[in-house]
């Protein structure tokens, strides 16, 4: 699609979101033609028929289709039923009305939930069908991958042109910090701000801290997708990384000097660490379309602190 899309028609579903105002603002940079964000309330994604009429009204050229219902450790062990069907649906529908509306290109966001619990580290995208995804992400991740297998059998079968990318853990401004739906970041960062509000001398963190992720900073995640939409067309699946696997016992140490919290932190071990270790090779994405991610955590950890200082009550609504 080139650098440049004056004349492009883009639907970003699920662009009213964290990661999606980040992609609808590097589409804006890019100056292309019209952005057409969908809302729920008027096309419900999870609706054949929904789907259908956005497709048939817009008539996209480009679908980056990001809408998702997510959570993190919590909401996965409350409501994996919903975070199933929800997320499969909404995929499911997307990539069959671009198929018979010809759209002329399809990006989907995975999610890496869909790797195995045991995979080795860092997460090649090969290793994707080498065993089950940890229990508390399996609905979510399997819900996900299959729109991996719906895609490439719809290129082989109809051709049509469809990409999977797979973002690492998110986090910067504009994440949710509602702690029914918030991810580690966002959990800690409020606990953090909360208990100094409160004056407690110590916060309770979930499980060892033993257990490792990499965070990628969501502007990072959104220029690769959008680099990915214009550059790539292949039928693999592609990570999105920021190279950096980050103990959570040191995450929390981050978190709690960038929130000035200096009370004690005391560990849960009865709760579940999640998945024990996560870092992505993203040396395909670097390869196929020049990705490569560009800031430096600490950076973005104090823009994050700092936009939700700043916007505490629109952070914690809870939009899902």
């Amino acid at each position: 699609m080139g650098s440049s899309w004056p004349d492009q028609r883009v639907v970003v579903t699920g662009g009213s979101g964290f990661l999606g105002q980040a992609v609808v603002a590097q589409l804006e940079a890019k100056g292309t033609g019209s952005i057409t964000v969908p809302r729920s309330a008027e096309y419900d994604l999870r609706r054949r028929d929904d789907t259908a009429r956005l497709f048939a009204e817009v008539q996209p050229d480009l679908v980056i289709h990001l809408a998702a219902r997510v959570g993190g450790i919590g909401a996965n062990l409350a409501r994996p039923a919903d975070l199933y069907l929800d997320n499969l649906l909404m995929g499911t529908h997307v990539l069959d009305e671009a198929r018979l509306h010809s759209t002329p290109k399809t990006v989907v966001v995975g999610t890496i939930c869909s790797y195995p619990k045991f995979t080795p580290v860092p997460f090649a995208e090969e290793s994707l069908w080498q065993g089950y995804p940890e229990e508390t992400n399996a609905p979510y991740g399997v819900a996900k991958l299959a729109h991996l297998v719906q895609l490439q059998s719809n290129r082989e079968q109809y051709g049509q042109n469809a990409i999977y990318l797979m973002p690492t853990n998110l986090y910067g401004p504009g994440d949710k910090f509602h702690p029914g739906v918030s991810h580690v970041i966002p959990a800690l960062v409020k606990k953090c701000v909360d208990a100094g509000d409160r004056g407690d001398d110590h916060i309770e963190v979930w499980g060892t801290g033993s257990a490792s992720r990499e965070f990628l900073y969501v502007d990072d995640a959104a220029e690769g997708i959008v680099l990915a939409a214009g550059l790539y067309d292949g039928p693999d699946p592609v990570n999105l990384g920021a190279n950096l696997e980050m103990p959570i016992a040191d995450l929390v140490e981050h978190v709690v000097k960038a929130t000035g919290f200096t009370g004690d932190v005391r560990w849960d071990t009865t709760k579940p660490d999640g998945q024990p270790r996560r870092r992505v090779d993203a040396s395909r994405a670097h390869r196929l379309f020049g990705f490569e991610a560009r800031t430096p955590f600490e950076e973005g950890l104090r823009r994050t602190v700092d936009w939700y200082l700043a916007h505490r009550q629109e952070a914690e609504a809870r939009d899902v």
